[in-house]
């Protein structure tokens, strides 16, 4: 593969009219500082053509099953090559998928053990956790039982005529669901359920569907008459409305592992099964890495084919350092950067040839010893004669670059333009930011501050967790570190679930986003900005609500229409109506300061911050500003954001608190260098002002820059849990034990 991808003239996004050329068969790094356009050129330009490109060579029955991808705003691309994304969004999050079937390694070891385990018990469906004839009878397959707690549905001592007698929204007195047992003629409605008869008690709690036999004239003539349990179970705690209710389920209901299968999912016959003293269970519930061992043991002639194909896809899975993750692990536990190395150790294996290989800052998540191995795996994309393209920050990924394109000068509509092309020693001798950044090296700090006092953690054994006790200490700023599965979230929960002091996490899992939610919406912002509108104008301020009055009634207010692809993840194209400016042509023609409210809402948070330099709201886009989140739209879909993104939002929000104990989870994830001394600057003053920082970190220069460190090892899984270190930074020089003293 020779040759270059050319671009002409792209604008997607914040791009300045680039035109570039990036060499095929080569590894190429797009680097600049957070919102400079690094993902606008190389995800939502060069993949995103690539892929709507090979799109359109399907008939057009396959066609709208496929995602869609809009045309990006480039002139034209050439020499493009068809693009496989690696993102580091994860799999749906199905009760049924785990890293096994995932990767279809489970697949494999299920015709293994039909053709070499004794005694032979089916073929190869027949050890499948979703087939009936291998699956748990009494959990479905799904390993664990979920069970309703009556007693806070119902309120035992009142009657069905009392009000609240059943604590869910759909069956409250008067609602539908309750005329299902209030008018059935089955029950005295104004006695107590606690005194019914074991026969009414049973029929109330426990009956299946029957048709009843003469029912009074108000029962619905469709209708059967169902217990509460299978009723609940049926329509409401398996169903898309129990989702909705989570709040109120997680009251009354409760999850456990299921007691027949252990948890292992596959029913006693097929666990019966074994090869060399094992069954299949007994081998998912291994790490990787065990599990490579046992398939390396197998000698039997009969499993001599399998036994290559599972070597290659779990020596690949290892060699990417996640070794440690057990193969029965769910695919929504896992964290964005393993599901996205997951999704490379599937590609390393494949014959495919002249590719482009796109991922999304792959080092997220990653220990510098866990670097080095996925360095490996990426030059052996290249060198099978693909090209690879990576937006990064991680100085050893800049590093190993053929090629480097670097974007800026800043972020927002202040970035979108090349700052330099050429190889790493050119980016050193450049005078960018990522220029300049690379030669900076952080010291260990030489003072620290003197903690006011310590947290005890005592005999911590969560998940993968030896026995650990430690001390943290209050009033500093704290890192946990240690490679990947080591033990440190574990640790971590363990201290928040144990201490007896308000803590405040700040994780990356979503929080409660959705289209219609916005960083002017979840800081609260958006209702002042409309009272200003309707002050100036002398309407209502739900005119200026896209939730509301204001609303583009073709798309509701989202901006974007979604189609519902049953069985495949939803597609959404930007609405042709409001052309994704989410309002109506009636709000749209007041003006305040001389702009509409859609113009308004579309300021990024610097600008917004100049727009209303008077207002009592601008706290809030200070702190977004703080936390370097100034090139973010006042109406940015939330959706839109990145798990580090989404978190510095929620940073922004616990802002110029005192005395508070906050618990931070790798907040440098997909920062620039520069954006990651910023961020220091800001938890430093936290700490100044009386707080207590505790972050789960693998970034060297904030753990030189800590005032205490304890770092946990020394692999990941079952090799972690244990304690390796802890003490202020410069001691680790001399810890023996240390995995991360080498990289200092």
């Amino acid at each position: 593969m020779s040759g270059y991808i050319n671009i002409f003239n792209a604008t997607e996004n914040n791009l300045k009219n680039i035109s570039l050329r990036v060499p095929k068969g080569k590894i190429t790094v797009f680097t600049g500082i957070s919102g400079s356009g690094k993902s606008s050129l190389c995800l939502d330009t060069i993949a995103a053509e690539s892929r709507r490109e090979l799109n359109e060579t399907f008939p057009s029955f396959v066609q709208q099953y496929l995602p869609k991808y809009g045309r990006p705003h480039v002139e034209r691309i050439e020499n493009l090559p068809v693009t496989i994304l690696i993102d580091q969004k994860k799999p749906a999050n199905n009760a049924r998928s785990t890293v096994a079937t995932y990767t279809d390694i489970f697949a494999l070891l299920r015709l293994l053990f039909s053709r070499v385990g004794k005694p032979f018990v089916g073929y190869s469906d027949s050890f499948s956790f979703n087939h009936p004839s291998g699956s748990c009878p009494r959990c479905n397959g799904l390993g664990t039982v979920t069970d309703l707690d009556i007693h806070k549905l119902v309120d035992f001592n009142k009657c069905l005529n009392d009000e609240d007698v059943i604590h869910f929204p759909t069956f409250t007195t008067g609602a539908w669901r309750w005329k299902r047992y209030a008018y059935s003629g089955l029950f005295d409605l104004n006695k107590k359920i606690k005194d019914y008869s074991k026969e009414e008690l049973d029929l109330f709690l426990y009956s299946p569907q029957i048709r009843l036999k003469n029912p009074p004239s108000n029962w619905p003539k469709s209708a059967k008459f169902e217990g509460l349990y299978p009723r609940m179970y049926r329509s409401i705690i398996t169903t898309k409305e129990g989702r909705r209710q989570q709040k109120v389920l997680d009251t009354m209901v409760c999850s456990a592992e299921c007691p027949e299968c252990h948890g292992t999912r596959l029913n006693e016959r097929v666990r019966s099964c074994r090869i060399d003293g094992l069954n299949l269970a007994d081998v998912v519930a291994m790490p990787i890495s065990d599990a490579l061992s046992f398939v390396k043991s197998l000698n039997d002639p009969l499993a001599k084919d399998i036994q290559s194909e599972l070597l290659k896809r779990l020596q690949a899975l290892c060699d990417i350092g996640l070794g440690y993750l057990s193969l029965s692990r769910g695919t929504g536990t896992l964290s964005g950067g393993e599901a996205q190395r997951i999704k490379i150790a599937k590609y390393i294996n494949s014959a495919l040839t002249d590719m482009a290989y796109v991922l999304d800052e792959p080092s997220v998540g990653l220990h510098p010893q866990d670097i080095s191995r996925l360095k490996q795996s990426m030059l052996h994309l290249r060198d099978h004669g693909n090209t690879v393209l990576i937006v990064e920050h991680h100085r050893e990924i800049i590093a190993m670059a053929d090629h480097v394109v670097d974007l800026g000068p800043a972020a927002g509509s202040n970035g979108g333009r090349i700052m330099f092309e050429g190889d790493y020693d050119g980016l050193l001798k450049s005078d960018t930011i990522t220029g300049r950044m690379l030669h900076h090296h952080t010291e260990l700090k030489s003072s620290v501050r003197t903690p006011s006092e310590w947290f005890h953690v005592e005999h911590a054994t969560l998940h993968n967790l030896k026995d650990i006790s430690v001390d943290i200490p209050v009033g500093v700023f704290t890192v946990i570190a240690g490679v990947a599965g080591s033990g440190k979230s574990s640790l971590m929960k363990h201290f928040i679930d144990n201490v007896d002091r308000r803590i405040i996490f700040i994780g990356q899992k979503d929080i409660g986003i959705n289209l219609r939610s916005t960083p002017a919406t979840y800081l609260d912002i958006s209702d002042p900005i409309r009272r200003l509108f309707a002050k100036a104008n002398k309407v209502s301020a739900q005119l200026f609500s896209f939730n509301s009055k204001g609303g583009c009634p073709a798309c509701g207010g989202k901006g974007v229409i979604v189609s519902d692809m049953a069985f495949m993840e939803s597609i959404e194209t930007v609405c042709e109506a409001c052309h994704g400016r989410r309002y109506n042509d009636e709000a749209l023609q007041y003006r305040y300061r001389g702009m509409n409210i859609a113009d308004v809402m579309g300021l990024t948070v610097e600008e917004a911050s100049e727009f209303f330099s008077d207002q009592p709201f601008m706290p809030q886009l200070r702190a977004l500003s703080k936390v370097g989140l100034g090139y973010l739209h006042l109406d940015q879909s939330m959706s839109t954001l990145s798990g580090g993104e989404l978190q510095r939002v929620k940073l922004a929000d616990n802002l110029y608190k005192k005395g508070e104990v906050y618990v931070i989870d790798e907040p440098t994830d997909g920062l620039h260098l520069d954006d990651i001394r910023r961020l220091m600057t800001l938890f430093n003053e936290m700490t100044d002002a009386g707080n207590t920082l505790i972050l789960i970190e693998h970034s060297l220069d904030v753990m030189k820059q800590a005032d205490y460190l304890i770092e946990l090892g020394p692999g990941g899984g079952e090799d972690g849990g244990r304690l390796l270190f802890a003490g202020i930074p410069k001691d680790i020089l001399h810890c023996k034990n240390s995995v991360t003293r080498p990289y200092f």
